[in-house]
């Protein structure tokens, strides 16, 4: 048995650190199998000596999230805790992103992992970028914010967001109403990231000016796309026709985000994916940058997490 402890500076810190009725302490004793008692400003965790040791370096990383102003929820615990068990922690104390831009609400978006991290600033480097990883890992949300940001700065005169409509198992046909009704449900993330960002008054009167177009990628074709931010979402689901279309729109002083996830494409079996062979294309293109992310990225619900591992894990099985 082991025992070691932490001073606080103060009661605050230290709440924080507990969190609302002692949850985060809670969900350390959980995964690393200590206990943890706190008495004025001292805590104390005791438990075998390995589990003890990593215990106490989350503990370190999050007062230093803390001390930072870094709001500290249960996907952010479980995130250092996850890079404290990959010795990989060092990365977090790297991580002072900035913040994006700012939600009508008022939330504050900014990068919560090292792998957003890695995202915002290679976005902010390039003139293309391809961000391939899991969902919830939050690679639209986080364009869609740079967007609204590069816009806001006046470095771009429109936002340009577009989606294959390609079925997940459905059929467009069945849907009531005209083209544009059948399309719309494909395009809704992307409203709903602008809903957040623009409010829905400012949202309707930039879509009215085409300042902000939100478009299937069929839509794209025969254009140039100047002075302009572009988003390709759920770019797995693309042709390697289509891609390239898609590629070749880029016009002066724009820049271009391309996202999707690998492991869900709805296109038919003898269709390839135009994002994977993008990815082995434009792998070595300067101004072009592939950013990979993985399910310790993912900032939904813990659960998102473990189906995305274990389909992982199913899927290796099975090769």
């Amino acid at each position: 048995m082991t025992e070691k402890y932490i001073r606080f500076d103060n009661t605050a810190i230290m709440q924080a650190v507990f969190g609302n009725y002692d949850e985060n302490l809670n969900l350390l004793q959980k995964e690393y199998h200590v206990v943890i008692t706190g008495r004025g400003c001292d805590m104390t965790i005791a438990g075998e000596s390995e589990q003890v040791d990593k215990t106490v370096r989350v503990l370190q990383m999050i007062i230093s999230l803390v001390n930072k102003g870094r709001p500290i929820t249960e996907q952010a615990i479980r995130y250092v805790m996850a890079m404290v068990n990959e010795n990989a922690e060092t990365e977090i104390h790297n991580m002072d992103s900035d913040d994006i831009c700012m939600t009508v609400t008022g939330k504050v978006i900014r990068s919560k992992t090292v792998g957003q991290k890695k995202y915002v600033d290679a976005i902010k480097k390039n003139t293309i970028v391809l961000g391939i990883g899991p969902a919830g890992t939050g690679k639209t949300y986080l364009a869609v914010a740079l967007a609204v940001k590069a816009f806001k700065a006046h470095e771009v005169q429109k936002i340009i967001l577009t989606r294959p409509a390609v079925e997940a198992g459905e059929k467009l046909g069945f849907l009531p109403g005209d083209l544009q009704d059948k399309i719309y449900p494909y395009l809704r993330p992307l409203y709903d990231a602008l809903f957040d960002m623009f409010g829905a008054e400012a949202f309707a009167r930039y879509m009215e000016k085409n300042i902000i177009e939100v478009a299937p990628l069929a839509y794209m074709r025969g254009r140039t796309l100047d002075d302009a931010f572009v988003i390709l979402d759920e770019a797995q689901n693309t042709t390697s026709e289509q891609i390239k279309m898609f590629l070749t729109r880029l016009g002066t002083n724009s820049k271009m985000v391309i996202t999707g996830d690998i492991t869900q494409i709805d296109l038919p079996e003898k269709r390839k994916s135009g994002l994977i062979e993008a990815m082995k294309v434009l792998q070595k293109i300067d101004d072009i940058a592939i950013m990979r992310f993985t399910e310790k990225d993912v900032v939904r619900h813990k659960l998102v997490q473990d189906i995305i591992k274990a389909y992982e894990n199913y899927y290796h099985s099975k090769k």
